[in-house]
């Protein structure tokens, strides 16, 4: 009996504490999600097979239940060892992001998996990202007598070395996402904008110059080139078929069912579910997924407001940036605006690696803006 009062007591705790609109809005893009990995993926896939295996569904519904495990986890926690614990994991995972190139498992000419005999395959910068955040925002923000300039070295040391290990394999989306929050947490820090426009510059002309000149590199230089000129190559075949499905779909969409992208794209689940969404239900119902973004953002944002420590108003930041920055890229290849970088959308696209990801993210968002900070 006392146990089950223990237990009834650390929910209702819990559950008083963490902020229920970011919470609510979580849950309400995990569901999403889900229902559009069953009715644009998995019924489709079935009856071709001609079984009632829902493959596609219940793999991403168990990846869901995982997730929301994690969030309930890392926000019940609390925050000054949740972040001791992050610190760990960062380290364990860049080590991890050290044997890709030697143990990864290549898919399409890329090394980014790692494939472990005890463990599922997964994307270790996928898992790396929550926590390179939080080791930035404690870096930037520590209070013992470091001067700030050293601050900013050391940071870009560890993200030139991230950046790297990421160019390597090669995975230039990430790479670039990895720079973008570098960029962002330190002029969030103060650092003077025009450094870090010089700076920023700098270093993709640096990127510019290995993708155009280094042979390794030469199918990033194809993907760019071709990206410009529609006739060159086969590179844009993905992009093109995901924006005449946004296009045939129209306002309202042609219906549960009715695309056909989900059969000419590979990965049309997970890099190109926007169009999948836009050609089933239409531009509004995109409309409707990035008005739930930008509340999500919004919403943080004003909680980052009533908190006082540095350090957690970085991580805040870092977050919620990252995912704005990926969706936005995601939507940004979809409609054409962007080259092909392989990027998912956070919450609503397919796969292990990156729920857990998101999960990892909105479980730190959550145990920062528990009531104990205002």
């Amino acid at each position: 009996m006392k146990e089950k009062i223990s237990i009834y007591n650390l929910y209702y705790n819990w559950w008083k504490n963490i902020d229920k609109t970011i919470f609510l809005i979580i849950i309400l893009l995990f569901i999403i999600g889900l229902f559009f990995s069953l009715v644009s993926t998995s019924l489709i896939a079935s009856d071709k097979l001609n079984t009632n295996s829902y493959s596609f569904f219940f793999k991403h519904l168990i990846y869901i239940f995982l997730g929301i495990l994690i969030i309930i986890l890392l926000s019940a926690m609390d925050s000054i060892i949740l972040l001791k614990i992050s610190l760990v994991i960062f380290f364990i995972i860049l080590i991890s992001l050290f044997l890709v190139p030697f143990i990864g498992v290549e898919v399409k000419g890329s090394k980014r998996w790692i494939d472990f005999f005890i463990l599922p395959r997964f994307q270790p910068i996928e898992l790396l990202k929550p926590f390179y955040i939080v080791f930035l925002s404690i870096l930037l923000s520590t209070e013992k007598k470091i001067n700030i300039n050293l601050k900013y070295f050391l940071s870009f040391l560890i993200t030139l070395l991230i950046s790297g290990l990421l160019f390597i394999q090669p995975d230039i989306g990430q790479t670039l996402l990895i720079l973008f929050t570098w960029s962002i947490l330190i002029f969030t820090s103060g650092v003077s904008i025009m450094f870090l426009s010089i700076f920023s510059g700098s270093i993709l002309i640096f990127l510019l110059y290995l993708v155009m000149f280094v042979p390794k590199f030469i199918y990033i230089k194809s993907r760019i080139l071709s990206f410009f000129d529609r006739e060159s190559g086969t590179h844009n075949f993905q992009s093109d078929k995901a924006l005449d499905s946004i296009t045939s779909g129209g306002f309202f969409g042609k219906g549960i069912g009715e695309g056909t992208l989900k059969n000419k794209v590979p990965e049309a689940h997970t890099d190109y579910i926007i169009s999948v969404i836009s050609e089933e239900f239409g531009v509004i119902a995109i409309m409707l997924i990035i008005a739930i973004f930008l509340s999500f953002i919004y919403v943080i944002f004003k909680r980052i407001l009533s908190i006082h420590e540095d350090k957690y108003k970085l991580i805040l930041v870092g977050c919620s940036s990252l995912i704005l920055m990926q969706a936005i890229i995601h939507i940004g290849v979809n409609i054409r605006l962007f080259p092909t970088t392989g990027m998912t959308l956070p919450f609503l696209s397919y796969g292990g690696s990156s729920i857990v990801s998101i999960s990892i993210i909105s479980g730190i968002i959550l145990n920062i803006t528990k009531r104990k900070f205002n």
